[in-house]
């Protein structure tokens, strides 16, 4: 378990809106995983929790020391929950997994052990999850499917699973990319825009065992559409420079 007093290498993001029975097991997991391998800490956004969500992450906060919590005082979605969690965080890296308790929390270790096979270029890497099984209902892995494909032609990220809440990546690359409503969908092509590169791992997958799922089919299609060509845009309209010479400290 991380010490306060030490150099934390990982913040653990868990954006939640009323995932109550959720959150002590997930965080349970989370230790087991972690706990003795490196210095973490697990940073809790709740994003405007109505049920017993707040109880329940209080309860951890005050037992579990390397235990934080951000509260937003509405709901303003996934993504601006994982930036909210981005900028609290202590940790040289950042990991997220989504709080439903689907994403596997060991398997925050497949993504860590990838990062240790990149060697210098994990530095400006992505290591993201890929669900090759996953415990959808039918109509949301088709959309999800679909919506894939056409992310992967238009963006050209080449990333088979991009909305896989399993991330892994530098803390100050992550507060580099452009803070929006979708962040969390297109962070792939947004680390490639940067200069980086995409790591996909192999990752598992559950059914979702308790609460309800705040998927919308239909207008996250549509929002999807709109959000990916503004993606598109912004790689059309920007041009990354090459640095040949590096600016010197003043006075030499």
């Amino acid at each position: 378990m991380a010490e306060t007093t030490s150099i934390l290498e990982l913040s653990v993001i868990v954006p939640v809106k009323n995932e109550a029975g959720n959150i002590a097991p997930l965080v349970g997991e989370i230790d087991a995983a972690l706990a003795g391998r490196l210095a973490y800490e697990v940073i809790i956004v709740d994003d405007g929790s109505d049920d017993g969500t707040g109880h329940e992450i209080d309860a951890l906060t005050h037992s579990r020391a390397h235990v934080r919590v951000v509260r937003h005082a509405k709901c303003c979605g996934q993504s601006q929950a994982t930036i909210s969690g981005g900028l609290a965080a202590r940790g040289v890296w950042i990991a997220t997994l989504d709080g439903d308790g689907q994403n596997v929390p060991a398997d925050i270790l497949k993504l860590i052990e990838a990062r240790a096979r990149a060697g210098a270029d994990a530095d400006q890497s992505l290591f993201i999850g890929n669900r090759s099984a996953r415990q959808d209902s039918v109509a949301r892995r088709v959309v999800s499917r679909i919506a894939n494909g056409i992310r992967r032609f238009v963006l050209g990220d080449q990333t088979p699973d991009s909305g896989c809440g399993l991330k892994l990546l530098p803390r100050s690359v992550f507060l580099g990319l452009p803070r929006f409503d979708a962040l969390h969908r297109f962070m792939p092509a947004l680390v490639i825009r940067a200069g980086g590169r995409v790591v996909s791992v192999p990752v598992s997958h559950r059914p979702r065992d308790k609460g309800v799922s705040k998927y919308g089919i239909w207008r996250r299609g549509v929002l999807g559409l709109i959000d990916m060509l503004g993606i598109a845009w912004l790689k059309l309209r920007y041009t990354r420079p090459t640095i040949n010479s590096p600016a010197s400290p003043r006075g030499e």
